[in-house]
């Protein structure tokens, strides 16, 4: 029995160093695993730093500029008393806000909706791979390589009312000149035109992809049994497609909403306020004017935002009903 016990009193340290519980013959597993955390906050570090810096930070000091009564030396001191929703009330009451909203919905549904149908059209059109597809394609992509000044100075100059190609064009066939960008009636028609010609090809893009993932054999199928081309647009391709649609969707909604530089290069929100959306009105009363009103200003900028997470909270709950 003493022999047999002092045998076990003996071999209990060199299994205990196997198992490496005692950090001689191999790392343990807690410190192991903290390495590892170790290595997965270094990654998500710059991510986090990024968000912060450019886009928690930028939100923060928006919110706390629509909440203060500012001016230009209480900005530069940072000393602004605090003023709670009174630059939301005088928003909201400004004879302004109505047409500047009403804008914003029908610059923004407008395009979405055009830009979607013909971006749609010609997604189905190239998926066809025929001679020349893939150069067309590329061609098609150029409105949105281009800067957006650009793109926005070569409309400006399409639409001129004097020396303008379109209203030349408009001569030709006998139609009177349209005074696109300072006609009340026309400036924000125009500015839907241009901004529709640059969204195009995003949709395009998304939609193509998309449809590069629809299985060739569902349209054999379908070929065999009968169905023809809008049949099988109608029952296929449009159903498979609700997914990326959604998302092309919410991302053209998101976008045009906060467009600026296209309208302001191209009308300045004028004449009067019949182009002036939520962002240009939110520009010019915080910079556009020399007593600049970043309260109120910060205000419009912050309804803009508003809008666009109620439309994604909408996405959100909308995937997740479709999702089995």
């Amino acid at each position: 029995m003493t022999l047999a016990r002092v045998d076990r009193r003996k071999r209990a340290p060199a299994v205990s160093g196997a198992t490496g519980t005692d950090g001689r013959t191999g790392p343990p597993a807690r410190r192991r695993r903290r390495r590892n955390q170790l290595t997965a906050l270094g990654f998500v570090a710059p991510l986090v730093a990024y968000l912060v810096a450019f886009y928690a930070y930028p939100l923060y000091r928006n919110l706390d500029l629509s909440l203060r009564h500012y001016t230009v030396r209480s900005f530069v001191d940072n000393n602004a008393p605090f003023s709670g929703w009174d630059n939301f009330s005088q928003v909201l009451h400004d004879p302004t806000f109505g047409p500047a909203l009403r804008n914003t919905m029908v610059f923004t549904f407008v395009s979405i909706l055009f830009q979607y149908v013909a971006g749609l059209g010609l997604a189905v059109f190239f998926n066809r791979h025929f001679r020349l597809a893939a150069t067309l394609r590329a061609l098609f992509l150029v409105p949105w390589l281009l800067p957006l000044i650009v793109s926005a100075s070569t409309w400006s100059w399409m639409l001129n009312s004097e020396s303008g190609v379109v209203n030349y064009a408009l001569h030709l066939v006998g139609v009177s000149p349209v005074d696109w960008l300072s006609s009340p009636h026309w400036a924000l028609t125009s500015v839907v035109l241009a901004n529709i010609w640059i969204g195009i090809p995003f949709n395009l893009v998304i939609l193509y992809s998309g449809l590069q993932n629809i299985p060739t054999e569902l349209y054999e199928a379908a070929s065999l049994d009968g169905a023809g081309g809008w049949q099988q647009f109608r029952r296929i391709t449009f159903p498979m497609l609700r997914p990326v649609s959604a998302i092309t969707l919410l991302l053209g909604l998101v976008y045009t909403l906060k467009v600026f530089d296209l309208i302001w290069i191209m009308t300045k929100g004028g004449p009067g306020d019949s182009s002036s959306t939520l962002a240009t009105w939110s520009y010019q009363l915080g910079f556009g004017t020399l007593l600049p009103q970043f309260g109120p200003g910060a205000a419009v900028g912050n309804i803009l935002i508003i809008i666009a997470l109620v439309f994604g909270l909408l996405y959100i709950r909308v995937q997740r009903r479709q999702q089995p």
